[in-house]
């Protein structure tokens, strides 16, 4: 299974002939859908959806119960909840989790699901939701307005995955990163950044 990371929190699977994109936000870069056979979205966030260029792609994409994103209704999407297992593109795919995580005052609130794929590969959008089963790779959120580091740590460490890789980092700037990745890298066995466009 090949993994390649795009901007902020895009993710790219490959795996025997077969794509599945995660979150293509309009923050990543378009080629990341370029031949995709299905898509998942975590939430309704623009910085993990960008509604344009699914509806130009034409391939199946699944969402969350209760994401708004009116934008999208033509389009063949599948409503999914927390504990569904389903198939997307041909891989199968569980998901987690139910919530966003909360910046201030109980805001945002939205749904918001993680997605193990293939019993392998975990991604959690923007929570810290645990996966419910042993996974190989996480793909852990790096910064933003709702997480602390040391959040992110823990939940690295207590996912104990054999690779983790850091998503949802596009805010933060190069001495941000440098001081994220060390923290990340001193304390999580496996942690490896990927730059956007690069494969693990």
């Amino acid at each position: 299974m090949k993994i390649v990371k795009w901007t902020h929190a895009c993710v790219r699977i490959e795996h025997e002939g077969r794509v599945l994109v995660i979150d293509p936000g309009t923050w990543s870069e378009p080629r990341a859908l370029v031949g995709a056979d299905a898509v998942l979205l975590t939430h309704e966030h623009t910085d993990h959806v960008d509604v344009l260029r699914l509806a130009g792609l034409g391939v199946p994409v699944f969402a969350p119960e209760g994401a708004r994103l009116p934008d999208l209704a033509p389009l063949p999407v599948t409503r999914v909840a927390a504990g569904d297992r389903f198939d997307a593109g041909g891989f199968a795919v569980t998901a987690a989790g139910g919530r966003h995580a909360t910046i201030h005052d109980g805001q945002p609130d939205c749904a918001n699901l993680g997605y193990l794929v293939d019993d392998a590969v975990y991604h959690p959008g923007d929570s810290l939701a645990l996966p419910g089963a042993p996974v190989e790779t996480l793909l852990v959120p790096a910064q933003g307005s709702w997480l602390k580091l040391t959040e992110a740590i823990t939940f690295a460490t207590t996912v104990g995955a054999r690779r983790v890789v850091p998503i949802h980092d596009a805010q933060l700037n190069d001495r941000g990163l440098a001081g994220v990745n060390g923290w990340f890298g001193e304390t999580v066995p496996g942690y490896r950044y990927l730059a956007p466009g690069e494969t693990a």
